[in-house]
């Protein structure tokens, strides 16, 4: 194992649980505007169509725009195009725009860590469990930045602990790391969180986290919420189970089915969608179903105020 960096230290399954923080808490608490708006304009468009759909001329625009607003400092646009750097952008011939460098991925990443911002250190130690981009292979330096990040609110890196932590047998940690993330909004942890609830046979919790889950972007919680309702049941069709959710207002249903469809196809383009109108549109019953013009009536309105992380 290498030399672990100033103020970390190795993760160990039988240590205390870190604090549940956020990260946002984390990050810059101001963003310039106008730096801000060339980046999200181009994250939108960018998730406006599945990737081989865009013209090599919108590739060649998000590419533009994206590398403009990193240049310029904002940290959400450098997160992004260390993701194009891992993956490429543009799978096809027709408009590939780049190709992937794993090596400027992991020095995107390693300055994001270097700044303590909690996705950087949660990448680096990806790119330290598995090798590349010039980040040595080795694994306990992968969970020191695993830890360190979690410690800092990195819910993909609270939900790494998580794992470890049911792993082990210590549950009752690995839900407490799983409500770090799911407390952040993180869509991955309310599908953990409804699964476990459901083979608890906690059904009128288990729903309620698939919705959460949902507006939190889940396509898990969509997909499952649509087969419930198409069904009428959950998971093994029992009688017993059916007798319960039917109790809960859980049967065939098709108008709610197709809106989960809807909202699971809308994912698949655009999973940066929040539904926090959710509950206004399609909410759980018994409560009856409003009018519906489509996704959008759910999703989180823009905020006007000023751009923060």
């Amino acid at each position: 194992m290498h030399e672990l960096p100033y103020g970390f230290r190795k993760f160990s399954v039988l240590d205390p649980l870190p604090e549940c923080a956020r990260w946002k808490d984390n990050m810059p608490s101001t963003r310039d505007p106008d730096t801000y708006r060339l980046y999200i304009a181009a994250r939108k468009l960018w998730r406006s169509k599945i990737e081989w759909q865009l013209t090599h001329e919108e590739a060649l625009q998000i590419l533009t725009d994206v590398k403009t607003a990193a240049n310029r400092g904002d940290w959400g646009a450098r997160a992004l195009m260390a993701h194009f750097y891992l993956e490429g952008l543009g799978p096809l011939e027709s408009n590939n725009v780049l190709n992937p460098d794993p090596y400027k991925a992991v020095e995107i990443a390693r300055m994001a860590a270097q700044a303590m911002q909690p996705w950087g250190l949660y990448d680096l130690g990806v790119a330290y469990e598995y090798g590349y981009g010039g980040a040595h292979y080795d694994i306990d330096l992968a969970w020191a930045y695993y830890l360190r990040a979690a410690q800092l609110g990195s819910p993909e890196a609270q939900m790494a602990l998580a794992r470890a932590y049911k792993d082990a047998g210590r549950r009752g940690d690995w839900a407490t790391m799983l409500q770090c993330a799911y407390q952040q909004g993180h869509g991955p942890a309310a599908y953990e969180l409804a699964l476990s609830a459901g083979v608890k046979k906690q059904y009128h919790d288990a729903i309620s986290l698939y919705q959460e889950g949902v507006k939190f972007g889940s396509l898990d919680c969509a997909r499952d919420l649509e087969v419930m309702f198409n069904d009428g049941y959950w998971d093994s069709g029992s009688d017993e189970e059916r007798i319960i959710l039917k109790s809960l207002g859980i049967e065939v249903d098709p108008e709610r089915q197709k809106r989960y469809i809807e909202i699971y196809n809308a994912l698949q383009i655009n999973p940066d969608l929040k539904l926090s109108r959710l509950d206004h549109v399609l909410p759980l019953p018994p409560a009856k179903l409003p009018a519906w013009s489509g996704v959008e009536d759910a999703v989180t309105p823009e905020s006007t105020g000023r751009p923060t992380y």
